[in-house]
C-alpha cells in the first residue's frame, strides 16, 4: 500500500489562458515544492513526494559523480521556470544541465514520474527545444533527443556518450544516496 511520502500529488485544469498561468505561477514562486506546468490551455499542478525528491536527487548526485570523475564541466540547476508564451508551454524541469556556461535553455533536463498522468512533459519540452531529457518512471531511466518536433528514445545519452546508462540505472537507491554515489564511483574508477 503506497503512502502519501510515495506519490506526488496532481491537478489538472483544463481552458486555463496564458495569463491566468502567468499569474499562478507569480502568485506561487516563493512556495517550494509546488511546481507547475503548462500545456496549450491545461494547467497541472503538483506537490512532490519525498519519494520523488529521493529518486531526483540521487540521479542528479550520479550525473555530477558522473562528470566529477571525468572532468566534464557539467553545471547542474533546478527549480528554474522555462516557458515560451508563443507555443504555450512551461513548466520547471526536476533538474537541467548545461554543459559549460549557462545558457537560455537546458542542454539536458531530467524528469522523475512517479505517480502517472498528468500534462504531456514530452509535448512542452518539445516546444522549448531542449535537446535532451531523461525520464525515470517505472524504476529504469530513458534517454530521449529532440528530432525535428518531437523526441525519439535513444539508448546513449547525445551530451554525455561514454555514460553507461545501465550502469547508472543500477546504481539509483533513493534510500541509500550516499552508497549508491560511492558504488558508482567505484565502477567508474574501473572496480
Amino acid at each position: 500500500m503506497e503512502t502519501g511520502l510515495e506519490q506526488d500529488q496532481r491537478l489538472l485544469l483544463h481552458d486555463v489562458s496564458w495569463q491566468e498561468y502567468e499569474t499562478l505561477r507569480s502568485t506561487f514562486s516563493d512556495r517550494p515544492g509546488i511546481r507547475m506546468a503548462y500545456l496549450e490551455g491545461t494547467l497541472e499542478i503538483m506537490t512532490l513526494s519525498p519519494r520523488h525528491e529521493g529518486l531526483k536527487k540521487v540521479i542528479a548526485r550520479l550525473i555530477e559523480t558522473y562528470a566529477e570523475e571525468r572532468n566534464l564541466n557539467l553545471n547542474s540547476y533546478g527549480s528554474t521556470t522555462f516557458k515560451r508564451a508563443a507555443r504555450e508551454r512551461g513548466l520547471e524541469p526536476d533538474e537541467y544541465y548545461c554543459l559549460g556556461r549557462l545558457a537560455d535553455l537546458p542542454d539536458l533536463a531530467l524528469e522523475i514520474v512517479v505517480t502517472h498522468g498528468g500534462i504531456d512533459r514530452l509535448a512542452i519540452y518539445a516546444g522549448l527545444e531542449v535537446p535532451e531529457l531523461w525520464f525515470y518512471r517505472d524504476g529504469a531511466l530513458r534517454i530521449y533527443a529532440l528530432t525535428g518536433d518531437g523526441y525519439t528514445a535513444i539508448p546513449r545519452s547525445l551530451l554525455l556518450p561514454e555514460l553507461d546508462v545501465d550502469l547508472l540505472s543500477r546504481t539509483i537507491l533513493p534510500d541509500e544516496q550516499t552508497r549508491a554515489v560511492r558504488g558508482f564511483r567505484r565502477e567508474l574508477r574501473g572496480g
